[in-house]
């Protein structure tokens, strides 16, 4: 009782009470589903490859675990080369981090496992490089001044690769792949506007005060806290009751935890001895200069990201690639307002922000109410939310007259320009597809599942998710329209209510590609390509196709 209360006092600062002795609900529930999910992806992997595709798929169902969803293509930010400070002794951060790694530990097989896959794939720490060149250096500082163990530097690879945008079970979402609910406990907003978890620097103060949370509620045991910000507190504290009951270790090594778990530690650890034996190994870690070259500017208040990044030299794209907590076409009215811009820009963004008024760094149209508009349907149509609205123009309620004006702030630029917008990131996503497939939009029904949906349609479930901006855990809702792209001719038509079956056709005297695609209505080139066939030889009778046909339209 008495820990629970000290526990309480450090953390006031942080929640608004003391909640957190038994796990979240939310957390242990999005787990389970996660399990539940990878094992569904593992049984696929041992069949034909039907619908698991992906190596890298197969690998970390077999761990428990859904893989990391990187949505985004790579953006790189161009930062003119500082000169490094002749102080400073160590040139490269990694080599920093290594140099300050603290953890004891005795090699084992599950560390050698995860070791051995790193090892064989150097290409996907050069990704993770290129993706952690921007922030490295800020979240090495951040631990540092927080006396933090540095082997915490090396998590966001084993959370996310060291991606802002990665998303994951449970909605997990940013490099320290928060949900929402553990997002909020430790500080990270979350509005229409602005998701913190996705913010690097904000999501790096929350990951801080997690772990150090979880820390001092294992007594210090850091292997502990590891395993319990992967699945959970009351997990590993009901393995180590259970433990201690059947008088059995305590320790990380000895605890019954999900597959996940396992796995969780050990590839923080092998990340940990590859770094600090990188000479032993033959590894080269790609090197990031040991120098701050982005650099936080509070604008102070709400800003066009289209103006901002104008003002700072860059592109939106490169700006929102810096600051990808930002959901919108701009910051979030109430914050906050911080810009990270690379470190030779600052001067320069900072003069034209001194110099630019708070009413002109949005742009503002007067619009003339009329019959029928309400504030929910101005929010949609000028991409904003009615609260917004309702707040610039004074009102007291709901109620809007025609004739009369409203004063709304509006992105300068088509939203298209926003690349990285939420809006914008979803309509690209939705939309790209690869070459030889064809689009089928499908309504939820309820009772829909991500897992019944791709059985439906025989495609992977995690591309599901993916095409559509969501986890492969995530609540479907009635009525939600979701994109399925099939293989076949772009031509193929398919109604959004389609009932897709592959049917096996004999076929009869007469009958020709046409005359079958005809009858099924499906296009020639796809009967060729379901069928492997060639256009240039008959049809035999008694020769059997295969057809995937929209029963409901047969």
């Amino acid at each position: 009782m008495r820990l629970k209360t000290l526990l309480c006092l450090s953390l006031v600062s942080i929640l608004p009470a003391c909640q957190m002795m038994e796990p979240h609900s939310e957390i242990a529930e999005q787990i389970d589903q996660e399990h539940e999910i990878a094992q569904k992806i593992a049984d696929t992997c041992e069949q034909a490859g039907e619908l698991a595709n992906d190596e890298y798929d197969c690998e970390a169902a077999d761990e428990g675990t859904i893989p990391i969803t990187h949505p985004e293509e790579e953006v790189e930010v161009v930062i003119a080369p500082e000169p490094i400070p002749e102080d400073v002794e160590v040139l490269d951060v990694w080599q920093q981090v290594g140099q300050n790694l603290s953890f004891e530990f005795e090699d084992n097989q599950r560390i050698v496992s995860q070791r051995n896959w790193y090892l064989k794939h150097p290409s996907y720490m050069q990704r993770v490089a290129k993706r952690a060149k921007p922030f490295l250096y800020l979240i090495v500082e951040r631990l540092k001044s927080q006396d933090m163990p540095m082997e915490l530097a090396l998590l966001p690879i084993v959370e996310s690769a060291f991606d802002p945008f990665a998303y994951s079970h449970g909605r997990a979402a940013g490099m320290w792949q928060f949900v929402p609910a553990t997002g909020k406990r430790f500080g990270m907003k979350q509005t229409w506007w602005y998701d913190g978890r996705r913010d690097v620097m904000a999501s790096t103060d929350g990951a801080i005060a997690y772990l150090k949370y979880l820390n001092e509620m294992f007594d210090g045991n850091w292997l502990h806290a590891l395993a319990a910000y992967n699945s959970g507190e009351g997990r590993v504290m009901r393995a180590i009751k259970k433990n201690k009951k059947a008088g059995k270790s305590t320790e990380y090594w000895a605890l019954d935890l999900p597959k996940e778990t396992r796995a969780y530690v050990p590839k923080l650890l092998a990340l940990a001895d590859i770094l600090k034996n990188a000479d032993t190994y033959a590894f080269k870690w790609p090197v990031i200069e040991n120098i701050k070259v982005t650099e936080e500017v509070d604008v102070g208040s709400q800003i066009d990201l289209a103006l901002a990044a104008d003002m700072a030299g860059l592109t939106v794209e490169e700006l929102h690639a810096l600051n990808p907590g930002y959901n919108r076409w701009a910051t979030d009215p109430e914050g906050p307002f911080k810009l990270l811009v690379p470190v030779d820009k600052v001067e320069t963004f900072s003069q034209a922000i001194a110099a630019t008024a708070t009413k002109e760094r949005l742009n503002w149209v007067r619009h003339k109410i009329k019959s029928g508009d309400s504030l929910l349907k101005l929010a949609h149509q000028y991409h904003t939310t009615t609260d917004i609205i309702s707040q610039v123009n004074e009102l007291k309620g709901n109620v809007i007259r025609a004739g009369e004006y409203l004063v709304i702030p509006v992105a300068l630029k088509s939203l298209d320009f926003y690349s990285l917008s939420q809006e914008q990131r979803l309509a690209d996503r939705q939309s790209k597809h690869k070459s030889g497939t064809y689009q089928v939009k499908h309504t939820v029904k309820s009772g829909d599942t991500m897992w019944d949906i791709s059985r439906k349609y025989k495609v992977n479930m995690r591309s599901l998710a993916k095409w559509n901006g969501m986890a492969p855990t995530d609540m479907l809702r009635p009525g939600k329209e979701l994109v399925v792209w099939l293989k076949g001719s772009k031509g193929t038509k398919t109604r959004a209510d389609a009932v897709m079956r592959t049917l096996t056709y004999t076929v009869r005297g007469g009958d020709s590609l046409a005359r079958i695609a005809q009858k099924f209505k499906v296009n020639v080139s796809d009967l060729v390509t379901w069928n492997q066939i060639s256009t240039k030889k008959y049809l035999q009778p008694g020769q059997k196709l295969k057809i995937k046909v929209d029963v409901t339209r047969t």
